[in-house]
This record gives C-alpha cells, structure tokens and sequence, in this order.
C-alpha cells in the first residue's frame, strides 16, 4: 500500500518530475537562471530546462565540487544559477565547496537535491540522501525545504527563485501522493497544517506527509483527533507553529524520511524544548544506512509508514 492511500489520496508526479516542468515554466519570467548540471540532467529533470533555454544550461560533467565552484562564479556576476544533481553528490561531495563558495559569501544559488532518501530503491545506499538535511541545515543561512507534492514542489520552485540568497530543496525519485490543489498557499518559513486535530500533532515532511494524513485517518477511527502538519521548511522553522501544536494538541509525533539526528525532528524536539515541553517520538530512518531494494520494500523495513506512526502517536498519548 502507497503512503496515502489509506487515505484515498491519488499519486500524482514525483516531485523531481514536478521541479522540472516548474522551472521551464519559470525560465521567462527570470532570465537570470542558469542551471548547472553534474551530467545527470535527465534524472534531476534539470534537461527539461537545458532543451527550452540551451544557451542558459551548463554540464559540467561528474564533477560536483566544480559544478558549485561554477555557481557562486556565476552568483557573483548577477545569474541565478540552480544547481542540481543527487542528493547524497551535492551535499557530500560538495560540502566543502558548498560552505566555502556558496554560504560563507552568502551567493544567491539554488541547491537542488534529487534522489534524497531510501525511496530511491535499487540504486543503493551509496547514492541514498539521508544525511542531507542535516548537512544543509549546519549551514548559516541556508534555507532548508523538503516538499511532499508535486504542487508544493512548484511552488516552492517559484518561492527559492524569487528569495535572495542561497536555498537547499530536497526532492524525491518516485511518484508521490498528491495532497494539494493548485492556487493552495505556500510560503517559505511558514507551516501547513493539512489537517486539523486536538489530541496530537504529527509533523512531517516530503512522502511522510502523506504518511501521517494516512496515520491520522487510521486514529479518527479509534477516536483520535490528529493534527498534521507539513513542516515544509525546515530551515527556518515555523517555531510558533510548532509551540502551538505542542500548547494545543499534547504530543508531538515527528515523521521524515532521513537520519534520525539533525532533520526535522532534531529541529522540531529544539523548538519544543524551549517554550512548551511535551511528549514526543520520531519515525525515521534511524542510525543507520539502509540498502538496496524495492523502494515499497525499504520504506516498510525501516518503519517509514503509517503503521509506524501510529504507534508512535501511542506512545506519546
């Protein structure tokens, strides 16, 4: 069962696919951007933009330092150079060039993470994102967003463009359940809450999203009101959001698909901590690096489903 479907959410675009189509969309309206590429264009989707503004796209090979050393060069002339290649090769590979060219001088570049999680199945652990956000989220001044569809995707693909200085989106390989309508609000820095609720909030972000809405309908049929909460920034932190769920609600539940140390839920348990102490537990990844498989497969052995959820809302309630 897809996460959603308990639910009777359909699967739209995966979010890759969803980044692609934006930014072709979006490439009149700046002329500034340009992307950089790590000769994976077809998989980042960033070919999409390549084939409609060729003079605008640059390939620069299997060479990802480089790639961001090109970008805060192209920053720093008045471009907007979007960035894109693997999650686990950007922001590994790169990091350094990552702090050095882009952050510490505060260039206005567009970091795109594709492939971030254990979802991407069969390629392996060696090219699994899980370490990412935690990575990015280390960086002054670095925004941080992990969208769950392919409507939010685009939306926060206009958000990165239009927000002065440098952006890290995390994106997904697979086809993910659509959660919003086209015109819903999306706003960098500010949390949606897609389902209201008393007895407890789970917040979450990227495919687990659709995974707590799953989770709240089992609940409601246990008499459970959950509150959701898709905490699509991550960096900065909608911290009254967060205090609000936790005055409101009691507990807090914390879903994503990453490591369990420095992601949403290290940044959710800080925001917590500080004003209004409650229960919480995570679903994640864990420590630990997963493996090669059935995307379906992985999701289900490393706990990252519904069912997960809601024990995990039972130990907090």
């Amino acid at each position: 069962m897809y996460l959603g479907e308990l639910s009777g959410l359909k699967i739209g675009q995966a979010t890759r696919d969803a980044f692609g189509d934006a930014l072709k969309e979006l490439g009149d309206k700046y002329p500034g951007i340009v992307t950089v590429d790590g000769d994976v264009g077809n998989s980042t989707r960033t070919e999409v933009f390549a084939h409609a503004y060729p003079e605008r796209a640059f390939n620069v090979g299997i060479a990802e330092s480089n790639m961001v050393s090109v970008a805060g060069g192209l920053a720093s002339t008045g471009h907007i150079p979007v960035v894109a290649s693997f999650a686990a090769f950007l922001l590994c590979n790169a990091y350094d060039q990552i702090r050095m060219s882009i952050a510490f001088p505060n260039m206005n570049v567009k970091l795109v993470g594709t492939h971030a999680g254990i979802s991407i199945g069969e390629d392996g652990p060696s090219q699994m994102g899980i370490e990412d956000v935690s990575l990015a989220c280390s960086l002054p001044g670095m925004v941080v967003m992990v969208t769950a569809d392919a409507v939010s995707t685009k939306a926060a693909t206009a958000a990165m463009l239009e927000y002065e200085g440098p952006v890290y989106l995390r994106l997904g390989r697979p086809k993910v359940s659509e959660i919003y309508s086209e015109g819903d609000t999306f706003e960098i820095g500010k949390a949606n809450t897609v389902r209201e609720g008393d007895d407890v909030t789970i917040i979450a972000n990227g495919l687990m999203v659709a995974g707590a809405i799953d989770a709240a309908t089992k609940l409601a049929e246990e008499g459970v009101s959950v509150r959701v909460i898709d905490m699509h920034t991550v960096k900065p932190l909608d911290v009254d959001a967060v205090q609000k769920a936790a005055r409101e609600t009691g507990a807090i539940v914390v879903a994503e698909e990453h490591l369990a140390h420095g992601g949403l839920g290290s940044a959710v348990a800080m925001a917590v901590s500080q004003t209004s102490p409650v229960p919480m537990a995570y679903v994640n990844v864990g420590d630990c690096f997963a493996e090669s498989g059935d995307p379906q497969g992985l999701l289900d052995k490393y706990g990252l489903t519904a069912a997960a959820i809601v024990e995990a809302v039972k130990k907090v309630k």
